[in-house]
């Protein structure tokens, strides 16, 4: 998902800086983008670390000295239960939510020059907005999430910021498998991945990466201009039920 978004803004003409954990994926996103003609820059970043978070918007501020639009996506699923460990709360806890606070915070002074249109978009979950059995710990970071955004979209409405989360339903991804706590690729949880679409979604199928990313798009751009604070369901209709 945050590969489509970067390849879908640097398309409609932004800079866009790739923030990934991994060099490789980081320089292989920037790669299609110079392919197609865009604009990237590759930073290799732990966005659950806030010295790499320190280094990331400094590099920001030293490049270009403006920021427009603060794309929050980073993620992971966590565990599947209550019987966890601490290191493995924490670690979802950093990245759903710790990324996303303290990324904020480092890129307020960089969108408080984007000239009253800034725009801070942050990918919860349906899970943040309807509990999830299969990850109790997940619904709690994404939730997290949702009112994080509806706090931050209250205080910068007055300076032209706004704050939207995209709350993507199950979606074509390898993630999508390690919700239902089993590898990518075996037959039984393709099955089981299948019927829960069947049943759950209305519309019977998972969403694709790109079509998160248009949600992205809108609300980066100025036809969203009145919209702040919304935790926006792209999901197929799952949370319609």
């Amino acid at each position: 998902m945050g590969r489509a978004a970067a390849e879908l803004f640097a398309r409609e003409g932004a800079t866009v800086v790739v923030a990934d954990l991994s060099e490789d994926a980081a320089n292989g996103t920037v790669a299609a983008i110079e392919a197609a003609g865009g604009t990237a820059l590759a930073v290799t970043c732990d966005v659950s670390e806030l010295a790499a978070l320190r280094a990331l918007f400094a590099t920001v501020q030293e490049r270009y000295g403006v920021l427009h639009v603060l794309y929050n996506h980073a993620g992971m699923p966590g565990g599947g239960g209550l019987d966890i460990t601490e290191e493995e709360f924490q670690r979802s806890v950093d990245v759903n939510m710790k990324s996303a606070f303290f990324g904020t915070a480092l890129a307020i002074p960089l969108l408080q020059k984007a000239d009253s249109h800034g725009s801070i978009i942050y990918t919860a979950s349906t899970s943040g907005l309807v509990g999830s059995p299969l990850s109790p710990l997940y619904s709690m970071t994404k939730g997290g999430v949702v009112l994080l955004m509806r706090g931050v979209a209250l205080r910068y409405a007055r300076e032209g910021i706004r704050a939207n989360a995209i709350c993507p339903g199950p979606t074509a991804t390898p993630m999508l498998a390690e919700f239902f706590g089993r590898a990518p690729g075996s037959a039984e949880v393709d099955a089981e991945i299948s019927g829960f679409l069947e049943t759950a979604v209305p519309m019977g199928r998972a969403a694709a990466p790109r079509e998160i990313a248009e949600a992205a798009l809108w609300l980066a751009g100025d036809e969203s201009s009145y919209v702040t604070g919304v935790a926006l369901p792209v999901d197929g209709g799952y949370t319609a039920r």
